[in-house]
């Protein structure tokens, strides 16, 4: 897709509701197409609407090897009610092996550099293999989750993985997705009841204080700009 006709997409669906936005993408991409779901509360949303359009769509997830019991759970709970089965991509055990021998089992506290190389064995080489056959792939971003996501668009060209990425809760705010959640009975993780309104892995999450934005309890020892892990790099 030519970036003038990201910028015309953009213009068509700036206004549109997230399910327009997924029935539009939908009809462009078929089956190329996918929603990268973090299980978080976004994504959660994302993945009952896009269901409800389309059952056989395709949802997927990366389980990392150091999420939560909740969010194992959560996976069983939203294949159950949706009849359908997310797609699970691994880290390459050789390379986490070698990682964690030669650099410590917590490797990601003692620096930035290894917190990210964290990351990019454990999800961001998964991503890659998750996209492959992919023209265009669906997150759950939101603008006013962090500094680092203010200036997202609803669609956009992802020039790390040359596909397109869509953000349909783009112009959303974290009030609406509950207000979702609730009135459409989506099952979520247990932990957003227990001060955890984002969730990744357990050693790099925690739950948030009163006054923290949404995304404090992620990499909490790290400053607010460095706080991705690579999947949305911008």
């Amino acid at each position: 897709m030519q970036k003038e006709e990201i910028i015309k997409l953009n213009e068509e669906l700036n206004s549109a509701t997230p399910q327009e936005i997924l029935g539009r993408i939908l009809s462009l991409f078929g089956d190329k197409v996918a929603l990268s779901s973090s299980l978080g509360a976004e994504d959660q949303v994302l993945t009952d609407m896009l269901l409800k359009i389309d059952a056989n769509a395709c949802v997927f997830t990366l389980d990392t090897g150091r999420l939560f019991p909740e969010t194992y759970d959560l996976i069983d709970r939203t294949s159950r009610k949706y009849k359908t089965k997310i797609e699970i991509f691994f880290p390459d055990k050789d390379k986490v092996q070698e990682m964690v021998n030669s650099k410590g089992i917590n490797l990601f506290y003692e620096s930035i550099e290894n917190r990210k190389f964290c990351c990019h064995l454990r999800k961001i080489e998964p991503l890659q293999r998750a996209f492959a056959g992919l023209d265009a792939w669906i997150c759950g971003l939101r603008a006013g989750q962090a500094v680092t996501r203010s200036g997202i668009n609803v669609v956009e060209w992802d020039e790390n993985n040359n596909l397109v990425k869509v953000n349909p809760l783009a112009h959303w705010s974290e009030e609406q997705v509950w207000d979702y959640i609730h009135t459409n009975k989506v099952p979520y993780n247990t932990l957003h009841d227990k001060g955890f309104p984002s969730i990744g892995c357990q050693p790099c999450t925690r739950a948030i204080e009163p006054g923290e934005d949404v995304r404090a309890g992620r990499w909490w020892w790290e400053n607010p700009d460095t706080k991705e892990c690579g999947l949305h790099k911008r």
